[in-house]
């Protein structure tokens, strides 16, 4: 099935209603959005709505957060290049200003599940110049954008975006596993041994308490050892979105009763994602709770037949798991706005795209 016809409005209308039905501080800490439904030509898609200058977003829906406060957060890994380290943190806040005359703050982002990767399903032309004009109608001083896109999975609705006008501006290097055709290697191999040594119990039915614990585990991984720009789920998030069916939620429990290692699987069109994955930090690394997640998920999306987006980072683990490296764009719409905006987004595009782009391939970030 192709177009919009791709995109579910059962489960668009599901996912909005349990966002509505809860103060988002309450479900992902720290965000301010406001979420509706958007339903050109019988699909659906989650959209949210955010301003310019708001208080306490992550990267999900603030590119400002993206291409500086996350930048910025990066930049941890030239720790022992201090010159370039300086450097780059200068480059990142001189573009400071430019974001913010690009207005990319105050958007309507289509296909917003609240995740670090939205996987979009397939766009034809007729279909994207569709979603420009319904929704330049009603948000004339808003941006456009639709995250998540990427050369392998989303090329035809690259092009049919670009040729409705909008911009592709790069967001970061992606790891990509094609689980339409498996791979094996040392590690995948010694990542399945480990899944068959019965060392932990699989649980894909949760307690509220278990939930909460759930979302400890994730923050411990993504929150305290990561950065805290990165989306914080509550129990509250994880228990609805996994009662709900959007959310495929499974954990690991130890010895001693508790859990000890959780992933949360999203799946949309030709992608899985992985957008919860949390562990106990402390526990001896030989227990591989890390390897155990990742190799889950790649087996599911192995039986579905899906691309595994392996998200950002950990780019060594994820090489030697026959993963291939991608860059992933944000798709950008400013054809209605004021020209300063629209010259601002695209010396943004040019930079990230002119400069960007060669750090990350050349840093293997």
């Amino acid at each position: 099935m192709s177009g919009l016809a791709a995109a579910d409005p059962a489960r668009a209308a599901v996912f909005v209603a349990l966002i509505n039905a809860h103060p988002i501080e309450d479900l992902i800490a720290g965000l301010t959005t406001r979420m509706s439904l958007f339903d050109p030509d019988g699909a659906a898609f989650p959209l949210t709505l955010n301003d310019r200058g708001e208080a306490g977003n992550c990267y999900i829906c603030r590119p400002s957060a993206a291409y500086i406060d996350y930048a910025l957060e990066e930049i941890r890994h030239f720790a022992r290049q201090p010159l370039l380290q300086r450097s780059m943190a200068g480059l990142i806040r001189a573009c400071r200003p430019l974001l913010r005359a690009s207005g990319l703050d105050h958007q309507v982002q289509i296909n917003n599940w609240l995740f670090s990767t939205n996987p979009v399903p397939a766009l034809g032309g007729a279909q994207a110049r569709l979603i420009r004009d319904r929704l330049c109608a009603a948000y004339p001083d808003r941006a456009l954008v639709i995250r998540s896109l990427n050369e392998v999975a989303d090329r035809e609705s690259m092009a049919a975006l670009r040729e409705a006008g909008f911009q592709m501006l790069p967001a970061r290097r992606i790891w990509l596993y094609d689980g339409r055709s498996p791979a094996r290697s040392r590690d995948i191999r010694r990542d399945e041994a480990l899944l068959r040594d019965g060392a932990f119990e699989t649980v894909t039915e949760f307690s509220a308490q278990e939930y909460d614990a759930a979302a400890q585990l994730y923050g411990q991984l993504y929150l305290q050892k990561y950065t805290p720009l990165n989306p914080q789920y509550q129990g509250l998030f994880l228990s609805e979105m996994h009662r709900a069916g959007l959310l495929d939620l499974i954990a690991l429990r130890g010895p001693e009763g508790d859990l000890v290692a959780v992933t949360g699987l999203f799946e949309s069109g030709l992608t899985l994602t992985q957008p919860v994955v949390g562990y106990v930090t402390t526990r001896p690394e030989a227990e591989g709770l890390y390897r155990r997640m990742m190799a889950l998920s790649r087996q599911r999306a192995e039986n579905a037949g899906r691309f595994f987006n392996m998200s950002a980072g950990a780019a060594g683990f994820k090489k030697n798991r026959r993963a291939q490296p991608v860059i992933e764009y944000t798709a950008v719409y400013t054809g209605h706005l004021p020209a300063v905006q629209r010259r601002a987004t695209s010396v943004i595009a040019g930079v990230l795209t002119r400069l960007g782009i060669p750090l990350l391939q050349r840093f293997d970030l």
